[in-house]
């Protein structure tokens, strides 16, 4: 256990790192934004800048860890138990357009199991922590997800997959069946730091369809440790999953069509 408290603090000093850089860039006019699969999925350079920091600072404490990151994917090392699970700008979009809501989301796996996480918005100085097994925090401090059980009461957060333009599977059914149900819905833009709403009780509650795995393995993990449920929605777009504290997780999941509706 000592050893994840070691590699917890490495993930926060790197999250803190790379959070600065970041900050360097925001609300840039000049901040270059490139494009990947279509005009909704952008890139910038302080997503290059922040993962460089990442993932060097890993390759040189932890030569023998492998890496998946957003923007360079699987970087494999001798069938290593340790694999360091990385979205070095989470919230581009937001982060581009000069939205604070964006963060550096740093997870490890050992032995193909999430033990420790982070996920650290930099200009709203958050910073969620996790490891298995011993609670999760905000800042330092305890948190909990939320005791409701009124889904009437409830806030709850979603996002749309970046083929929503050509696939009509695109979260419209879902939306259509949580938003006359629930006090309020919003979209924040960004996956990894809704869950950690969630976590902190912040949000009642979060869906999302085709996630990656770097969008919620550290977020996932903090929301577990904070007493959220985190389950699988469907297993055809990526990952699909739902997260909300037990007062609520079936009225929300009961809502969520657990496979593609015909249009």
């Amino acid at each position: 256990m000592s050893e994840y408290n070691q590699l917890l603090e490495f993930a926060k000093g790197l999250a803190r790192q790379a959070g600065n850089i970041q900050l360097s860039y925001f609300r840039d006019k000049n901040l270059s934004i490139s494009t990947k699969q279509n005009d909704f999925d952008i890139v910038t350079a302080a997503d290059k800048a922040s993962e460089q920091i990442i993932s060097g600072g890993i390759r040189t404490a932890y030569p023998t860890h492998s890496i998946l990151s957003e923007e360079s994917g699987l970087s494999q090392t001798n069938d290593s138990e340790y694999q360091w699970v990385i979205d070095p700008l989470d919230g581009t979009t937001n982060f581009s357009a000069g939205l604070p809501l964006f963060n550096v989301s740093i997870g490890l796996k050992h032995k193909g199991e999430t033990v420790v996480g982070v996920v650290f918005a930099p200009y709203l100085n958050e910073m969620f922590t996790a490891i298995k097994g011993r609670g999760a925090f905000l800042n330092g401090k305890p948190i909990h997800a939320s005791d409701e059980t009124l889904l009437s009461h409830s806030v709850i957060a979603t996002g749309f997959p970046y083929d929503k333009a050509v696939n009509k599977d695109n979260n419209l059914d879902n939306l259509e069946a949580v938003l006359p149900k629930v006090r309020g819905l919003r979209r924040l833009g960004s996956a990894a730091l809704d869950i950690s709403y969630v976590a902190a009780g912040f949000l009642d509650g979060f869906w999302e369809l085709a996630l990656h795995e770097w969008d919620v393995c550290a977020a996932t993990l903090i929301a577990g440790e904070a007493g959220a449920i985190v389950e699988s929605l469907r297993p055809d777009r990526i990952i699909s999953i739902v997260v909300a504290p037990e007062g609520i997780f079936g009225q929300l999941r009961s809502l969520l069509a657990p496979t593609p509706q015909n249009h």
